[in-house]
């Protein structure tokens, strides 16, 4: 899959790497990459298989909302690198990854068919039915039907619903603030995960007979509400890397050792793992919320609890299995 990454007005760089039969394209921010983006997704590639086009997908980054104002898309669901990994998986030539700049949020619909689509020899347009482009969402899916006429053909793909429930982006927010990451699966079509390198924490894990990994997690991630989970997580980098291991994760501000953190923290004890994580990189995906995260009367109190998670960790895990 290549990847490119494309500013306004489009170089003329990447327009002389435009496959020359022409492009079968999906367009939208694809937060999450969630069942509903998949079938849109998957509609282009299909169009671009029955047609012999490339398949392609048109993602922007900064999120367009953050960029207009919206502080609530300042985290992603799926930050850019994941968002690219989801990508592979689809079966896609190129992913163009746009610049959302002022620049562009001020062009017409019409300048953004005529300047970006038309010049990178789009000839199949798929997009969600709430699809928005061009200066101040002006642009519907109809209107892009209605300028591709001649040039371009444009598929609009209905809701995709389970049990009668829309998917959406903001659905998978708001459920990963309740911390019901089994609702999320659903919705995703595989479990929610984060990714980030083990770092230096306080110790105090280990010191418990508790070692944990503190992982430093990308600040545009999404954050499940605080508590302790059952996990998987996947050593990507290391010595032990490709091995997958259940566990318990903390997600947030330790009570019982601190009186204000200023950010989450995110612990994971791996479960049947010995070894040092320092320095190299876990995805860890949720499976169950076990608790919320509360402050105990003692040590001794916490570590029971911790025990207590453990075991109700792993009925889950195997639950699943």
């Amino acid at each position: 899959m290549n990847i490119v990454n494309l500013e306004y007005p489009v170089p003329a760089r990447v327009l002389e790497s435009v496959p020359a039969e022409g492009q079968s394209m999906a367009i939208g921010d694809f937060d999450g990459v969630h069942l509903g983006h998949r079938e849109v997704i998957g509609r282009a590639v299909s169009a671009a298989r029955r047609r012999g086009l490339a398949a392609s997908v048109m993602t922007f980054h900064p999120h367009p909302r953050e960029v207009l104002g919206a502080k609530a898309y300042s985290t992603s669901i799926t930050p850019l690198d994941r968002k690219l990994e989801r990508f592979r998986e689809l079966g896609l030539d190129t992913v163009y990854v746009v610049s959302f700049t002022p620049t562009l949020a001020a062009l017409s619909p019409e300048a953004f068919v005529d300047e970006v689509l038309v010049p990178l020899r789009v000839k199949s347009v798929t997009v969600g039915f709430n699809f928005t482009f061009g200066h101040r969402g002006l642009g519907t899916s109809a209107l892009l039907k209605q300028l591709g006429e001649g040039r371009f053909d444009a598929e609009i793909v209905q809701p995709f619903r389970i049990e009668d429930e829309r998917v959406s982006s903001t659905l998978i927010r708001e459920a990963l603030a309740l911390g019901d990451v089994e609702r999320v699966q659903n919705l995703l079509g595989r479990p929610f995960d984060v990714s980030g390198d083990v770092v230096t924490g306080d110790g105090r894990g280990r010191t418990i007979g508790v070692p944990t990994a503190n992982l430093s997690i990308d600040a545009r991630s999404v954050k499940p509400a605080n508590g302790v989970y059952a996990v998987n997580a996947t050593i990507e980098t290391g010595p032990s890397a490709g091995q997958t291991y259940a566990g318990v994760m903390n997600v947030g501000m330790k009570p019982t050792f601190h009186s204000a953190l200023p950010v989450a923290t995110w612990e994971v004890h791996l479960f049947d793992f010995d070894g040092d994580l320092y320095g190299h990189r876990l995805t860890v995906s949720f499976v169950s919320r076990i608790r919320d995260e509360r402050k105990f009367d003692s040590v001794t109190a916490l570590i029971e609890q911790i025990g207590r998670d453990m075991q109700e960790a792993k009925r889950r895990i195997g639950a699943q299995a």
